[in-house]
């Protein structure tokens, strides 16, 4: 019963879903996709987006396409848009997580990773807020959710750069909320801390006493769980969350707290 409820709530709703090739994202995406929700997987590998899509289609009644590109570059955000567009008529949420960023100390970083870490994470949102808005204005309702991170608030060691994206994403959300509630659109944040997979994975390999240190600051005692940061997004997709919006919204274990 409790997932036959589950498949009512964004029954027919559209959404696209960057950076959900695997990780926050491929959770956030099958959430979406068994509530209902018609998803667009989107990845930079052509394999793996293709793979996620096909391996969530298997556990949902929806339909599951995925777009593979580099997000950060605007042509293809709109190619992915126009995509969606052509097959569904419409756009209801975009779940801005696609990012990745170089964590290293500041100084250690290089014009290269700088510029990566701002591509990934704040020019995804950007020309992906910038496309799909033209398409919840006109159909006067729209639900966005960005991924931003629990670090911009606490500075975490070694994320500076990462946070001056990942911060450019918070100070959007206010912005574009305020802007665009007039059409019923809501645009929230959630900020996690460290969450366990690959990308924690790949910090733990290089530095396993940094990531015990990111643990050691959240109160609960481990780092998040992809499907805790995933049902956050998915409240904040459905009727429920109509009157929540511009807000940056941590699902941190405590790690930060008001």
């Amino acid at each position: 019963m409790e997932d036959v409820l589950l498949s009512e709530t964004l029954k027919g709703k559209v959404a696209i879903v960057t950076g959900s090739a695997r990780g926050i994202g491929q959770a956030i995406a099958l959430k979406l996709a068994k509530s209902g929700a018609h998803v667009v997987v989107s990845g930079t590998n052509e394999e793996r987006t293709r793979k996620a899509a096909e391996e969530i289609q298997g556990h949902v009644n929806s339909e599951i396409t995925y777009y593979a590109g580099d997000l950060s570059i605007e042509e293809n955000v709109q190619s992915m848009v126009d995509q969606t567009i052509q097959r569904y008529g419409k756009v209801d949420i975009l779940i801005n997580n696609a990012g990745g960023g170089v964590i290293l100390p500041f100084l250690e970083q290089t014009p290269d990773t700088l510029r990566k870490t701002i591509d990934r994470n704040l020019w995804t949102t950007i020309w992906s807020c910038y496309k799909v808005l033209p398409h919840m204005v006109d159909a006067k309702f729209g639900r966005i959710i960005n991924v931003g991170a629990d670090s911009v608030r606490n500075g975490l060691w070694d994320h500076a750069a990462y946070n001056a994206a990942k911060g450019g994403v918070h100070a959007m959300t206010t912005g574009l909320a305020r802007e665009f509630a007039k059409y019923d659109i809501t645009v929230n944040t959630v900020a996690p801390p460290a969450v366990d997979c690959e990308a924690l994975d790949a910090i733990r390999d290089r530095d396993s006493e940094l990531v015990d240190k990111y643990i050691q600051i959240i109160p609960k005692g481990r780092a998040a769980a992809v499907e805790e940061v995933a049902d956050a997004v998915w409240y904040l997709a459905t009727e429920g969350a109509s009157f929540i919006t511009g807000q940056v919204i941590s699902v941190n274990g405590g790690s930060n707290m008001l």
